[in-house]
Formats: C-alpha cells, structure tokens, sequence
C-alpha cells in the first residue's frame, strides 16, 4: 500500500498520457468537422472514411472524464478531502485556464463575421451557405452573442450551436468547475463515493426525459461523466481499506476494452438507444484507463506500446494545445472550405484537400493561438510541462 499512496503524496504525478489522449481527441474533433461533400456523391472511399469520423461525441466525453479525473486528482491525494487553497482562488485558477483563450477565439470569431457583414454590405460580396458549411456561421443574434460572453449558451438549442459551435463543450465545463466544489466534493464527502456518481448520474439524466430540449443542448448527462473522472482518481489514490481492495483486485485493463465495446455497440443509430448510453460506457472506459495506466505509472512499470504512442513528443505537443485547437478550427476549416468551393476541381479532390489543407491550416492556427493567446496564461507548472 504504501508504494501506491505514500509515494503519489510526495511528488507531482506526470501522467503525460493524459496530455497525448487529450491531443489525439481533439485532433480527432477537428477531423469530425470537415464538411468534404459538395453536395455530391463521394467515392466509397470517402463515405466509409465519414463512417469512421461519426463519434466525435466521445472525444467531448474523454475531455469531461479527463477534467474530473484532473480536478480530483489533488483532492484525493491531500489529507483532508478539499481542494487547494479557498474557494475564490481555485475560482481563480480555473478562470485563468480557461477564460482568456475561449474570450480570444470569441472576438476572433465575431471579427470575422463582422468583416464578412462590411463585404457584404459594402461590395458585391454574399455569404454563400452551401461553400460555408461548417462549424461557423456570420449570422448570429445579440441573444448568441451574450449568451456566449456569459458562457450560458448551451442552455438552448437555438443559441447553443451558433457562432463557433464547438464552444458549446465550453460552457459545459464552465458549469462543471462550479458543481465540483459546491455540490459533488460536499457529497463526496459526506456519503462517499458511489453515492456521488449515482446522484450525479440522476442528476444529469433527468433532464433528457423531463426537460429534453434544454437536456441536449447543455449534455445535462455530463454530470454524471465528470463524477466518473472523479472516481478514477479516488480509486487510484485512496487509502480506505476498501478502495484500495477494488483498486488492486480488478482488471482495469479488461474493463476498458470492454467498455469501449459497449460504447460503440450502444451508439449504434440503428438500435435507437438515447445518446447518454453510449457516451457513459464510453465514460466508464476512459475512467478505467485512467486507474490502470496510472496504477502503472505509480508502481514502475512500463505502460502497454499503444499508451506509449500517446507519450510521443509529437502527440505531447498536440496535447499542449489542444485547447487552442479546439477553439479555433470550426472559423479555419469553414474559410478553407469556402476558399476551395469555386475551384474547378474534383469532388474527389474537393474532399482531399479539406481534409489535409483544413487540418493542416487549423493546427497552424492553433499553434499561433496557444502561443499568444493561452500559453501566458498557464501556471509555471504548466508551462515547465510543455517547455
């Protein structure tokens, strides 16, 4: 016991799979979010590349399990159950992560529409939806811009996809980081840790069948995913009796594997199962990852080759900003888009390069963006991490 508890009390962990799956997923993302179609029937080829991108679903559970595996993860290994400082400084930090970017890649969004609104009004420039499509639209609302400054806009369908639709997620998380104190570590600590998940879950599931509409825009369920994070970390570092039982006893590896399987079972459309399924078989996988790569990592040994590739100093780069990423490849790959709609060029070719001139001219972008835009406002810890 003392290995897998008093050794974690006394050091940093570098778990840097976690920085190289968070990276992998939001690549993924942006791959998701090519538009390659130009109204017309791709080769087969292409349709069953499409198939193959159908779950970017799950790369926003990893990042809502990975949060509160994160966030967890000092609280587990503190002596007293809380979190780090006061209330208004961990308010501070979390702000600081996350506010400046996600406020960047806002005005930069808004700018854009605004100068698409002057080609419009002052040129024979128009804004053509067809060669547009994508995860950006110029015309919005006042509603969508509040809404987004106040990082309420996943509370409606009709403002919760617009302007930049993947900071949707955003919002999401933003919420999550207030729950986390205020409601699911009190829980945690008075009635434990199965009666978290199990509340979060009731918590977060409800909505779909009683408020469905403000349940899919806010992915209510995800309550119930983070609690999973949180309970990959207590698991992995507790010192009950108890835990460290189920921690030492069960085959996380399996587990995951089988998880996975019955996310991507579950998900299939043709079963009709509701969306909060497979996403928290997918959850429950990512969080059994979790306690077995760490467990590893803790004890000396050597994580299986497939996790290794997620330590890849080129994957640690992607995962070091990944978060400027997936703020700002929903504007690049629609401009991309656009720009290659009115060439004459070949469906085949169409798709091709929305793909490579999309993902490669958003991960350009990200790597200016973090630069400028996110990395001065890391801790030093942070920054040490991804030097």
């Amino acid at each position: 016991m003392n290995q897998l508890t008093e050794r974690p009390m006394n050091q940093r962990l570098h778990l840097h799979y976690l920085d190289g799956l968070r990276g992998i997923a939001s690549l993924y993302v942006v791959f998701v979010h090519v538009e390659p179609s130009l109204g017309e029937n791709l080769p087969i080829f292409w349709l069953f590349f499409q198939k193959l991108l159908r779950y970017g679903g799950f790369s926003v559970v990893i990042f809502i399990v990975l949060s509160g595996y994160v966030l967890m993860l000092p609280v587990a290994r503190s002596q007293n159950g809380h979190i780090s400082g006061s209330l208004i400084d961990y308010i501070k930090r979390r702000s600081r992560r996350i506010l400046p970017p996600y406020y960047a890649a806002l005005f930069l969004s808004l700018f854009l529409a605004i100068t698409i609104f002057a080609l419009e009004k002052f040129t024979d420039f128009q804004w053509n939806e067809v060669a547009g499509e994508g995860p950006f639209s110029p015309n919005f609302s006042l509603i969508d811009v509040l809404s987004h400054l106040l990082l309420i806009h996943n509370f409606s369908l009709s403002t919760s996809l617009t302007i930049n639709p993947p900071m949707w997620s955003v919002a999401t998380e933003w919420q999550l980081y207030f729950l986390f104190p205020l409601l699911l570590l009190p829980l945690w600590r008075r009635f434990g840790l199965l009666s978290v998940v199990i509340a979060a879950f009731v918590i977060g599931i409800a909505p779909f069948y009683l408020l469905n509409g403000f349940s899919m825009s806010t992915s209510s369920w995800f309550i119930g995913l983070f609690t999973l994070g949180m309970a990959a970390a207590d698991i992995g570092f507790s010192q009950k009796p108890q835990l460290i039982t189920i921690r030492n006893s069960l085959r996380w590896e399996m587990l995951a594997i089988i998880f996975t399987v019955i996310a991507f079972l579950t998900e299939w459309k043709k079963l009709g199962l509701d969306m909060w399924i497979g996403q928290s078989f997918c959850g429950l996988a990512g969080a059994c990852l979790f306690i077995y790569c760490t467990k590893l990592i803790i004890e000396g040994k050597n994580l299986p080759s497939i996790i290794r590739l997620l330590e890849h100093p080129w994957v640690l780069l992607l995962g070091a900003f990944s978060y400027s990423l997936y703020l700002t490849h929903g504007p690049v790959l629609v401009l991309v888009r656009y720009f290659l709609f009115n060439l004459p060029i070949s469906p085949f070719m169409f798709a091709a390069t929305c793909y490579l001139g999309g993902v490669g001219m958003s991960l350009l972008i990200a790597y200016w963006f973090y630069l400028v835009f996110e990395r001065p406002f890391m801790s030093s810890f942070l920054k040490k991490r991804f030097p």
